[in-house]
C-alpha cells in the first residue's frame, strides 16, 4: 500500500484483526454484487469505501422515483439511468481507485457461469426467489461463499451460504455447511412479496446490505468467523433479533 492508501484504510490497518495483512487482501479482491437496489447499494458502497479492489454489479433495471426512498446510491438526477450504471458513477465518487464493472443484465445461469468463478465472494441482493435460486447453485457449483439478504416489509434476514469443504475439529476431517436450497428448498412453493405491493422500511435495507458487507469483508479478509450455518432474522417493528443454526440437507437437489 502507498501512502494515500494507509492514510484512507488507516482505521482498517489499526484495526486488531485485520491490520494491513486483511487490507491487502481487500484491495486484491473481486466481490460479485447481485443487484444495484435496496440491498446492493449501501452493500457495494461500503465494499468500495473499504478498498475492495474490483467490483462487479449486475442489475438489468433502470431508476426510477419510487426507488430513491430506499436506494441510497441513486440520485434524482439518475432518473431512467441503468441502476448498474448509477451504483458505478457513485462508487466513483467515494473512491477511485476501486474498479467497477457495471452489467446492465440478468442474472441468468449463463452470465453467472462467466462471472462467478472470477469473484472471490458472491453478495445476493437480489429480489426474488428465482435469482436467488440461480446464484445459490452457481455458487455451489463454483465454489464460491455467498453472502445473502433480504428485506421487506418490517422483516428481514442474513446467512452465509459456504459449501466449501472445512476443518470439522481437530483430527475429525472435512465437512461443507448447508447452502440456500437446503433451507428454501427450490422445489417448495415460495412466493415472492415484492416491495410495491408491501412496501419496505427504508433503512431496513439498508440495515442488511451493510451486513452483507461486513459478511463480505470478513470472509474477504479472513478475519472473524462468517454466519455460515446461523439465519440472522430482524423484526424492525420490535427491532428485535433471533438467530437459528442451520444444518446442510443430505438430500438437497443442490449441494446434497
Amino acid at each position: 500500500m502507498d501512502d494515500p492508501q494507509l492514510l484512507r484504510y488507516a482505521r482498517h490497518v489499526m484495526l486488531d484483526g485485520l491490520g494491513i495483512e486483511g487490507q491487502q487482501r481487500l484491495l486484491a479482491a473481486h466481490a460479485l454484487v447481485i443487484g444495484a437496489g435496496g440491498l446492493g447499494c449501501p452493500a457495494a458502497l461500503y465494499l468500495a469505501s473499504s478498498g475492495v479492489g474490483r467490483l462487479t454489479v449486475v442489475d438489468p433495471d433502470h431508476v426510477d422515483l419510487g426507488n430513491l426512498q430506499r436506494q441510497i446510491a441513486h440520485h434524482t438526477a439518475r432518473l431512467g439511468q441503468p441502476k448498474a450504471d448509477s451504483l458505478r458513477a457513485s462508487v466513483a465518487l467515494l473512491n477511485p481507485e476501486v474498479q467497477l464493472r457495471a452489467l446492465v443484465r440478468r442474472a441468468d445461469a449463463a452470465l453467472l457461469d462467466e462471472w462467478v468463478p472470477q469473484a472471490d465472494v458472491v453478495l445476493d441482493c437480489s429480489d426474488n426467489f428465482r435469482t436467488r435460486h440461480a446464484v445459490n447453485a452457481a455458487c455451489v457449483k463454483h465454489g464460491k461463499p455467498l453472502v445473502s439478504g433480504a428485506a421487506v416489509g418490517w422483516d428481514a434476514q442474513l446467512s452465509v451460504y459456504d459449501s466449501r469443504p472445512h476443518e470439522k475439529g481437530a483430527g475429525t476431517g472435512h465437512e461443507t455447511g448447508p447452502c440456500y436450497a437446503c433451507v428454501f428448498p427450490p422445489e417448495a412453493a415460495h412466493e415472492d412479496v415484492a416491495c410495491n405491493t408491501l412496501g419496505v422500511l427504508a433503512p431496513l435495507v439498508g440495515i442488511i446490505g451493510s451486513l452483507q458487507a461486513a459478511e463480505a469483508l470478513k470472509l474477504l479478509a479472513g478475519a472473524g468467523s462468517s454466519l455460515a450455518g446461523r439465519l440472522l432474522m430482524l423484526d424492525a417493528r420490535r427491532m428485535a433479533w433471533d438467530s437459528i443454526t442451520l444444518q446442510r440437507h443430505p438430500g438437497c437437489s443442490v449441494c446434497g
